[in-house]
């Protein structure tokens, strides 16, 4: 966990979510329901914007939406498919952790999602469920990023990764970790580049949180990543399980 979200919304009403400003210049992925790990995704920024010259207004800071890619490679990385092993940093262990420690400090962002998946097992099957909140807003999943580049000539590669945090509440009938969830209140501090300690916002998210979510079962459909579409997200009758899989598996 967290291997799996759904990603709907444009750059532009992520923006007015998250009071941000489009800055994927049109490289934005689309409307993504499985979105898997290695996809280019979605994020949000803060940085103190640069002129021209490179230099930085230290008195500013500007908050955006940035396409990266899923799964952390470390600058200091050989080889950039070490990203596919670093999509998720557990919130426990994120600050002493070498891939991580200095993007913890000093790079991070917010991963928007509408939801994600998890994986249950009930009986000889595993049964995928879509946490989601019911009013349609997005959730904001702790995020860090790395800039990485094969060569000094090489166009540089950002790349990200989800932190997660043991289940509460309600959740931990399906999966015992997930997402680290920040309410909105706590966006600003996450994303400040001034402040390099941010353990007080490393603690699982609130039970009031994870119970205002919908726990929904879904079609194992979802369980390929060739399956992409809205459908994904509707609600199964757990009755109906059977019928789901055999459905999967004529695909």
């Amino acid at each position: 966990m967290c291997g799996r979200y759904a990603s709907s919304k444009d750059p532009g009403k992520l923006a007015a979510e998250f009071a941000a400003l489009d800055a994927t210049g049109g490289a934005a992925p689309g409307a993504d329901f499985n979105v898997a790990p290695t996809k280019r995704v979605l994020t949000v920024v803060q940085r103190h914007p640069q002129d021209e010259t490179g230099e930085a207004d230290l008195e500013r800071n500007e908050r955006s939406i940035r396409v990266m890619r899923w799964g952390l490679v470390p600058f200091w990385a050989k080889d950039k498919s070490i990203g596919s092993r670093m999509i998720n940093a557990k919130s426990e262990t994120v600050t002493g952790k070498p891939a991580f420690r200095s993007s913890i400090k000093r790079y991070r962002c917010l991963v928007p999602a509408d939801g994600w998946y998890e994986w249950k097992r009930e009986g000889g099957a595993k049964q995928p469920y879509f946490m989601t909140p019911p009013d349609g807003s997005s959730l904001a999943m702790a995020g860090i990023y790395s800039t990485w580049r094969e060569n000094d000539e090489a166009e540089p590669l950002v790349t990200c990764s989800v932190l997660t945090a043991a289940a509460v509440g309600q959740l931990t009938d399906v999966h015992d970790r997930m997402p680290l969830l920040l309410p909105q209140g706590a966006w600003s501090h996450w994303l400040d580049p001034d402040q390099p300690d941010v353990s007080d916002l490393l603690a699982p998210p609130s039970l009031e949180l994870a119970e205002s979510l919908e726990v929904r079962p879904v079609s194992t459909a979802v369980n390929s990543v060739r399956n992409n579409g809205v459908e994904l997200l509707d609600r199964v009758s757990l009755d109906a399980r059977e019928k789901a899989v055999g459905l999967d598996r004529e695909q």
